[in-house]
């Protein structure tokens, strides 16, 4: 879905909502849900979609019928593909995810070849005009990395400046603008937005550039232009709220070091303050439902005193909460947008209303995607139909992003 602007905004969910296994099952839930979503929300006009690829899907749809006939679909059927999420490499649903999400990471050779997979992907339906990006994970999962090992960022970096070079030259054969779009999320190696602005500043843009530079046979400063064309950074709504981080902070963060926002990501977070009327001991026995067992629930408490502490998952949190310490609980558990609170809790919705009101008046992301890719483990009562949820999430987004 286009919105009116004079930089065109491009809105869509991320398919990485529909539980899939395999190319055939990604395209039939493209039929049942996407088609129905255009003839609510864009019935004359291109409908944009955010498609996620495990690994092995983007293997057989890279094969050249499959591919040709994907792109005369899309075109029969009045869609097109801006964006993927190359985050998850393998399967993301009904079995135990949890840190292995951040399986292979950008240390890996598989997330690299991954990744000019998908890039490869996006070059072939990407419409003329169109920007296309692809948000990946944090580099890695921070526990699994030393991070005063300086071999370790040297990796990360080498493996995103192969591919910039490669997107480089896309760019100047194709005309095809694609960036990717690394995702800060808790307990990722790039968590803040003071660790993003780290990594871009010390490592892609000092080395990372003299090594581009020799790639593409350009100058140093050459390069980073390149790189700060073709490595973006992806803004997810929940993962800024959980961390506590302000949304105009981050923003300007990212400004001042010349980084650009290649999608912002819709999702909200569930928050729990403990000094609200009900005893805390309630609010932690209504949580227990939110503990499954397939994704992780990283959870950021604050303090009484100020200070923070994290937890790697909801089910330590829980066993280790002190109610003589603890003042406010902000949990990785997307949940839908268009509420605000629920039973005894709320949700960090404020943090995506700040954002759609930067967007107003500063520079945001030309990409949009809703990804509450959760509602199969949510609690019953938060259920309802998926397409009954999708829609109801588009409303409350084009009601409020007011472009």
């Amino acid at each position: 879905m286009l919105l009116s602007h004079p930089n065109p905004i491009h809105l869509t969910y991320c398919t990485n909502i529909h539980p899939a296994n395999g190319w055939k099952a990604v395209f039939e839930n493209l039929q049942a849900y996407a088609l129905p979503l255009k003839k609510q929300f864009a019935p004359d006009t291109p409908f944009g979609l955010g498609l996620r690829l495990s690994h092995k899907e983007s293997q057989t749809l890279q094969q050249k019928e499959n591919l040709r006939d994907f792109q005369v679909w899309l075109q029969e059927s009045g869609l097109y593909v801006f964006t993927l999420n190359g985050f998850p490499y393998g399967p993301f649903h009904r079995q135990a995810v949890k840190a292995k999400v951040h399986e292979p990471d950008w240390l890996t050779y598989e997330r690299f070849s991954y990744t000019q997979r998908l890039i490869d992907i996006l070059t072939h339906v990407l419409p003329p005009g169109v920007e296309g990006g692809i948000s990946t994970s944090p580099l890695s999962y921070k526990p699994w990395i030393d991070r005063n090992d300086d071999a370790t960022w040297q990796r990360f970096t080498t493996q995103l400046i192969e591919l910039t070079a490669h997107m480089v030259h896309i760019y100047q054969e194709h005309g095809k603008l694609i960036h990717i779009d690394i995702e800060p999320e808790p307990d990722g190696v790039l968590e803040t937005s003071t660790e993003a602005v780290t990594f871009f500043e010390e490592w892609l843009l000092q080395r990372g550039s003299l090594q581009l530079a020799n790639l593409l046979g350009c100058s140093k400063e050459r390069a980073c232009e390149c790189i700060l064309r073709h490595l973006r950074l992806c803004y997810d709504t929940c993962h800024v709220a959980v961390v506590y981080e302000a949304p105009s902070e981050v923003m300007q963060r990212y400004q001042n070091a010349g980084i650009s926002v290649g999608k912002v990501q819709i999702s909200s977070a569930l928050k729990i303050d403990f000094s609200a009327t009900q005893a805390p001991a309630t609010q932690i026995e209504a949580l227990l439902p939110f503990a499954e067992s397939t994704y992780l629930h990283q959870v950021v408490q604050r303090n009484l005193d100020g200070t923070f502490k994290q937890y790697p998952d909801l089910p330590e949190a829980i066993e280790q909460f002190d109610s003589k310490v603890a003042a406010e609980w902000r949990i990785h558990f997307h949940v839908p947008i268009f509420l605000d609170s629920f039973a005894s809790f709320d949700s960090t919705q404020d943090g995506i209303l700040s954002l759609f009101e930067l967007a107003q008046t500063m520079p945001t992301s030309q990409h949009f995607e809703i990804e509450t890719y959760t509602w199969e483990v949510l609690p019953p009562a938060l259920k309802r139909p998926l397409n009954e949820s999708i829609a109801r999430e588009y409303e409350w987004v084009l009601q409020h992003l007011r472009m």
